[in-house]
């Protein structure tokens, strides 16, 4: 198949000659005999292919997960000893939440029915956003202007790939280049979104999207994390969330810590230093059924809606123990207490000063990064992004 075999660097290569050709030479005006114009037709049938195929192997990835998933259904409640008045109730324990915690059986199971039901594809991965191509050449060059986005929709149209595309659907112009995110945009059901720089010179997520809505991984090695040796030492993503919903919740669980980073000097030494931040926890609880409420085998089919947001549903890759960190100054503590929400605290007497300040960072009260280095299943930790990181 041309579209697995051939490079992606290719495609830019022959996307500069087709624009390149197209260009006359005031030398010899009127002969082209000697150019040769790359099949341009051939390259976006192929990626039309390539892309049919890829959504093809979701659907078959998802389906083999989902008999998989009904035939090793197990109630974890089934084996417990009962008594007459019901079952046994267990103290709560002081350990850690684990990665087979309650909260993270609702992606597992689904991740085993990946791992162990047998389907393997290098173009698919359950629970990661695909990344489906289109070839369409860009006269302006590396930034795709507005018609060259609407080519691109009409590029999957002519696919045929429309009725099976879902929001957060990484569509690639691999006639852009290879470059970071050059070329890549997300589909938001309707449309096609342009990434973010205000962040990251790469390009993150749009705030467009709910980033509640997706696992904290969905687009990992899709949608490329650039390195900031100030701000983002480890390539984190950006993240975006509204956690004024458990604002009580992150209020009663805030501390003042001590903890221990490695920054990078001007001149790339690393140094381990000690430093203060806020740390706060909340719990997002996976669904149970009314009629059901000590079987969790019962809540695979239900979802649980993102507070505020109609029609979208929190993914179970959230399920657990959410931890967020933020800067341990007055100012991050501010930020902090106004990313809870009204009521959560107590009121702060504002001066002009920090009216202008909280004004300014109100857009960015639902930045975060995910911080995968301590980040496991069940337990996620986030970190607070403030208005001074932005670099755009």
């Amino acid at each position: 198949m041309r579209g697995v075999s051939m490079p992606t660097h290719q495609y830019a290569q022959l996307a500069d000659a087709y624009l390149q050709a197209r260009i006359p030479d005031p030398a010899t005006p009127g002969d082209r005999s000697k150019v040769v114009i790359p099949d341009i037709l051939s390259l976006a049938m192929t990626t039309r292919a390539y892309t049919r195929v890829v959504l093809r192997l979701r659907a078959q990835a998802e389906s083999e997960a989902r008999a998989f998933a009904r035939s090793h259904v197990t109630s974890p409640v089934s084996s417990r000893p009962a008594t007459r008045d019901g079952p046994v109730v267990r103290p709560p324990s002081n350990r850690t939440p684990s990665p087979t915690s309650l909260y993270s059986q609702g992606k597992s199971s689904s991740v085993s029915a990946g791992t162990k039901g047998g389907f393997r594809s290098p173009l698919v991965r359950l629970h990661r956003a695909p990344l489906l191509r289109v070839f369409v050449p860009s006269p302006e060059g590396e930034w795709l202007s507005d018609s060259s986005v609407v080519e691109c929709e009409a590029e999957l149209k002519r696919a045929g790939v429309l009725k099976m595309l879902r929001v957060g659907d990484v569509v690639w112009d691999v006639a852009v280049g290879d470059e970071g995110n050059l070329g890549r945009m997300v589909w938001d059901g309707s449309y096609l979104v342009d990434l973010d720089y205000k962040y990251s010179p790469m390009g993150e997520l749009s705030p467009y999207f709910h980033s509640l809505a997706f696992s904290p991984s969905y687009f990992h090695r899709v949608i490329r994390t650039g390195v900031n040796a100030a701000f983002n030492p480890g390539g984190n993503p950006i993240v975006y969330l509204d956690v004024s919903p458990w604002g009580q919740e992150l209020a009663a669980n805030l501390q003042l810590l001590q903890d221990r980073a490695t920054t990078a000097t001007p001149h790339g030494t690393l140094h381990s230093v000690v430093h203060w931040l806020h740390r706060s926890s909340f719990t997002i609880r996976p669904p149970v059924s009314p009629h059901h409420p000590h079987a969790y085998s019962h809540s695979q089919n239900l979802r649980l809606p993102i507070p505020n947001v109609a029609g979208f549903f929190i993914d179970p890759g959230w399920y657990g123990t959410v931890i967020v960190e933020a800067e341990g100054t007055n100012e991050g503590l501010a930020d902090f207490q106004a990313r809870c929400g009204p009521g959560a605290f107590p009121p702060r007497a504002d001066n002009v000063t920090s009216k202008m300040r909280n004004e300014k960072e109100k857009g960015s009260r639902r930045v975060y990064r995910v911080l995968r280095e301590k980040s496991r299943p069940g337990e996620i930790w986030i970190r607070a992004v403030r208005e001074k990181e932005r670099v755009m």
